[in-house]
């Protein structure tokens, strides 16, 4: 199975240092949407990065943080679902080509 080309975004940090992230899925929750990142080429690194998409006064869609708990405990919980869902939906379909194969 190919895998999709997912989309790389550049962030700076507060240092001025530039650091790459694969977009690996956008969320929606109460109308708002979320980017989810995860660092490029940093395998020990494995936890997402959620950003708030907003736009500014240009249109130009920018990533900011989530600086209320309440909105970020709703983000996490809606990513955490959605992870959960996936993993379940991958262990039905390898269960069904383990019946298959038998």
């Amino acid at each position: 199975m190919a895998e999709e080309e997912q989309e790389v975004v550049t962030l700076t940090d507060e240092n001025g240092k530039e650091h790459e992230f694969e977009m690996i899925d956008v969320l929606e929750v109460e109308g708002k949407e979320y980017a989810v990142l995860l660092p490029v080429g940093d395998e020990e690194e494995d936890e997402a990065v959620i950003l708030r998409i907003d736009t500014d006064d240009e249109g130009e869609e920018l990533l900011v943080d989530i600086e209320d708990d309440s909105e970020w405990e709703k983000v996490v919980s809606a990513w955490e679902q959605l992870c959960a869902e996936e993993e379940e939906e991958e262990e039905a379909e390898e269960l069904e080509e383990d019946e298959k194969d038998s």
